[in-house]
């Protein structure tokens, strides 16, 4: 009897080993690819739940923070307007959905529905982020926890992953490109950081630059022209009266406070008080409607050039 069943665990175990074989277990020339090796060749693997991930155990799901239930008071809605995300509840999740923010359109938005900016002086191939100290402070990086979860509302899952930034966290990219909030953005919409200095622009969903109504500030195209003048009209959608601006540097307003909306070949920049003073913003060409930037009747000056 004892034979017998020796006998059987053998020929149980040849087989098992027969049929191991057979079905590539051991077959290191297999020409066909697991899912799991097609994720790795694109930098990609998969988390614990087995959705896509970026690295770093971090999952990428289709659909709103929202939809995916995420818990309240975590992620991007705990993340203070215009302060870096150092609470661990803040960085659970990060959502990137394609919308319009004043005149960009398309631009990414977190999940609290703030503009996310990218910076000329990073670089997408490699990815790398230049900006640390005082600069993370003005420009606060999209960073999420390792095992983090990342929600795509609109915006390719083959655009997006995450860069180590030199403090040791994990930064967000899309196109290559690390993506950053703006500490004087302090309600969702708002877009005061596109174009300061030059170098920061709302990040498309593909990773380019995005600009406003009329102007082309996408990556590798023609960068808008600086305007020589501007009609400023008193009603929105260019309804008259209007008024004419033109010369170079800054130009007062003759009527200022009226305008909700203008006319313009090229950028320039508006500023709510007399002598470039007080708040402003930077536009690419038409503006049809001022106050979605927070600008209605509120044009005293212009700068050109």
């Amino acid at each position: 009897m004892i034979r017998k069943r020796t006998a059987v665990i053998v020929s149980i175990a040849a087989s098992g080993a027969f049929l191991l074989s057979a079905c590539g277990g051991e077959d290191k020339d297999s020409s066909a690819p697991t899912s799991s090796a097609l994720y790795k060749r694109q930098g990609q693997g998969k988390s614990a739940d087995g959705s896509p991930s970026a690295g770093q155990g971090l999952s990428l799901l289709n659909g709103t923070a929202k939809a995916n239930n995420a818990p309240p008071k975590t992620g991007d809605w705990a993340n203070e307007p215009g302060k870096p995300a150092v609470k661990p509840e803040a960085r659970r999740w990060v959502q990137l959905s394609a919308s319009k923010a004043g005149v960009l359109s398309p631009v990414v938005v977190n999940g609290a529905g703030f503009t996310l900016y990218r910076f000329d002086k990073d670089t997408a191939n490699p990815s790398k982020s230049t900006c640390n100290g005082d600069c993370a402070s003005t420009w606060p990086p999209v960073v999420v926890a390792p095992g983090g979860k990342i929600f795509l509302d609109g915006v390719d899952r083959s655009k997006v992953g995450t860069v180590k930034r030199d403090d040791g966290t994990l930064q967000v990219t899309v196109g290559g490109w690390p993506v950053y909030r703006f500490s004087k953005d302090t309600k969702p919409g708002e877009t005061k950081g596109q174009g300061v200095g030059g170098t920061w622009f709302g990040i498309a969903p593909d990773g380019k630059k995005t600009g406003g109504a009329g102007g082309n500030t996408g990556s590798g195209g023609p960068q808008p022209k600086p305007a020589a003048g501007v009609v400023l009209f008193d009603n929105r959608n260019f309804g008259d009266p209007s008024q004419g601006l033109a010369g170079k540097g800054c130009q007062n307003v003759a009527r200022d406070n009226v305008a909700s909306s203008l006319r313009a070949q090229g950028s320039l920049k508006i500023w709510s008080e007399r002598n470039c003073t007080g708040k402003s913003e930077i536009v690419n060409g038409d503006v049809s409607d001022l106050a979605a930037i927070g600008f209605d009747n509120d044009i005293s000056s212009v700068f050109f050039g």
